[in-house]
């Protein structure tokens, strides 16, 4: 009988086994089938959405969008301002604000507010409305800078039927923001420049004029004439960026305080100019007081710094409110001292002497005989008094004035030598000085010079100049015979005072040191007065100044008669030059009178340069000269 056979137990019958693994990838396909699901169904109600926004609320939804809209605007920045050589403000900006109101949105705005709950909105719009005014009214006074802000101004704006409409044009930034917080659903606030000029009509022939101007895309502040439009690049800055809600599709209905700023705007930098505001100011009343007396048209003054060549003062007797330039005449805009071209006359004939005395051909007690008259080409050049032949010295040429000397001495010069110093000395070029609308003038060139052209040029006739010009000779002579050409603009001052000083220009070598001390004293004898005997005065005495040695030229030159266009015989212009002191210049001053007539001050000039002079010494603190100018024998 087998034994036994070793088996395994059976399991009950009711006891399942373990389960078989579940396949990899079920639950993927279960994720993906739900996501198609709630994908369809987004479709679906984007759909519906799209057919409800383009079919049944198109309409609904294009007028609110056209009603209002963001709309990016550029921010003006803060304008530099123009300064004086010592930090006087010359011209500056002051920040305003314009407050504006849509009358038609804030009444509608208003009205719907009512309509939804008349409770906490219990007034008309026009109860409403007057009660702003009177808010208004009271926060900024009865008038704003001309515009009418009281109760009743404001009232009938508030309540016009129309989009837009400009409360005030130059509130003050607190009292805006008063109101503006007050009213913000009504009032809106907007930025504004004023340029403000706070010594009036003084220098506004260089500084020129400049306001806002609303009409820009963007509205700035821009320079309309003189520095504040030449210089406008570096007093403007740069636009900062902002965006607004704006009304109607028109990009200039702001909706009230929807700004949002993005770009902040860098502001302008200041100008430093060589001007002293003091001496302008003197300079500027003496030359239209003169102008008055004179009977001259037009008259100009400049001031230079003989070392530097910088204009410490420019003054023309027309000038003009800078705020109200609209109501000035081109005469009064124009700067004469710059865009006046002329015939200088006998301080020209500070090229002969600087040209002789350069080339060794003449000394200062150097005797020539000079008749009453020369003959150049076809023309006969007189002197301004009748005399025969007489000795004078070569000093006396100039210290008198003689035409006819001084054509001798240039006859030795020479047609290229004196050309050349022409040259040297800066005439027929812009000066470069940075003041506007500076004109060239005009020197005939060496090779279109007819027969009597060197008749006529070493007296200061046949060639044209601008006062600056004509000063800028004299500071050659008075800064040992460099020529420093002018300017006007001393250093640009930016953020946190960051100041950048303007390169001074190159001097030009026009003669020795030794030639420009030597014409300096000659010209001394110009201011000499004997009462003893007039034939050893000289032509500018009256600009003498006691205790100070001058150095100056006295100038008369015949205008063109317009008729016959020929020289006239009764219309001149009149000018000076001088250097305060001879001994040790510090100042050239220069003067022009267009046509003066019919009084004691219409044949000279050297009055005002003395009245001038007289200011400079007290206001410089100029030391009083070593000694007084020597006595010298102009005619044997």
């Amino acid at each position: 009988m087998p034994g036994p056979q070793n088996r395994a137990p059976r399991r009950p019958l009711s006891v399942r086994g373990p389960r078989p693994a579940a396949r990899i990838g079920d639950n993927s396909r279960l994720r993906i089938a739900v996501g198609r699901i709630l994908l369809i169904g987004a479709l679906l109600i984007a759909g519906v959405k799209l057919v409800q926004v383009q079919g049944i609320q198109a309409e609904e939804l294009s007028a609110q969008a056209q009603k209002q809209r963001t709309t990016r605007q550029n921010i003006p920045a803060e304008r530099g301002s123009i300064l004086d050589r010592n930090g006087n403000q010359l011209a500056f900006s002051i920040e305003v604000r314009a407050l504006y109101i849509l009358p038609q949105r804030a009444r509608k705005t208003w009205d719907d507010a009512r309509a939804k709950d008349p409770e906490k909105y219990p007034l008309s719009y026009e109860d409403h409305s007057r009660e702003v005014a009177r808010f208004i009214s009271s926060t900024l006074g009865p008038e704003v800078n001309g515009e009418k802000t009281d109760e009743e101004s404001v009232y009938q704006q508030l309540v016009k039927d129309i989009s837009y409409e400009v409360l005030v044009s130059e509130a003050e930034p607190e009292k805006a923001a008063k109101i503006v917080a007050k009213y913000p659903a009504e009032i809106g606030s907007e930025y504004r420049s004023k340029r403000i000029y706070p010594n009036g009509d003084l220098a506004s022939n260089i500084i020129g004029a400049a306001n806002w101007r609303q009409d820009e895309k963007p509205p700035t502040t821009q320079g309309i004439l003189g520095l504040e439009n030449a210089q406008d690049n570096v007093l403007a800055g740069r636009m900062g960026r902002r965006v607004v809600d704006t009304m109607s599709g028109d990009d200039t209905l702001v909706i009230p305080n929807t700004e949002r700023e993005l770009v902040k705007p860098a502001p302008g930098k200041s100008l430093e100019l060589t001007i002293d505001i003091d001496t302008q100011y003197a300079v500027q009343r003496m030359v239209t007081d003169y102008a008055a007396k004179s009977g001259a048209k037009n008259a100009s003054a400049v001031v230079l710094d003989s070392r530097t060549g910088e204009i410490v003062a420019m003054a023309n007797d027309k000038t003009y409110d800078p705020t109200e330039f609209g109501k000035a005449s081109e005469d009064q805009k124009r700067n004469g001292a710059v865009s006046s071209l002329f015939e200088p006359g006998s301080v020209n004939k500070i090229v002969t002497a600087a040209a002789a005395v350069e080339y060794g051909l003449f000394k200062p007690d150097d005797v020539l005989s000079v008749p009453g008259s020369i003959k150049v080409a076809d023309r006969i050049i007189r002197d301004a008094w009748n005399h025969p032949t007489v000795p004078m010295s070569f000093t006396g040429v100039f210290a008198k004035s003689s035409n006819v000397g001084t054509l001798l001495a240039a006859q030795e010069v020479g047609k290229e030598r004196y050309a050349e110093m022409l040259q040297k000395f800066g005439l027929g070029k812009r000066t470069q000085s940075g003041v506007p609308a500076e004109e060239a003038g005009v020197v005939p060139p060496l090779g279109q010079w007819s027969g009597s052209t060197f008749g006529n040029l070493p007296i200061g006739q046949g060639l044209s100049m601008t006062l600056l010009q004509m000063t800028g000779m004299y500071q050659a002579i008075a800064n040992d015979g460099l020529r420093i050409p002018p300017r006007l603009v001393r250093a640009e001052i930016g953020e946190e005072g960051a100041r950048s000083e303007k390169q001074r220009p190159e001097g030009v070598r026009v003669v020795s040191p030794e030639t420009a001390k030597t014409v300096r004293d000659m010209f001394r004898s110009v201011t000499q007065s004997d009462p003893r005997d007039p034939n050893q005065s000289g032509t500018g005495r009256q600009a003498a100044l006691p205790g100070y040695q001058i150095a100056g030229k006295t100038g008369t030159a015949q205008q063109i008669d317009q008729t016959c266009k020929c020289y006239s015989q009764s219309q001149y212009w009149i000018t000076f030059a001088g250097i305060l002191p001879a001994d040790n210049p510090r100042y050239v001053v220069g003067i022009m009178l267009d046509a003066p007539s019919g009084t004691p001050f219409s044949t000279s000039a050297a009055p005002l340069f003395h009245d001038i002079a007289t200011f400079l010494t007290q206001r410089f603190q100029i030391p009083l000269s070593t000694e007084q100018t020597p006595y010298v024998q102009l005619q044997k």
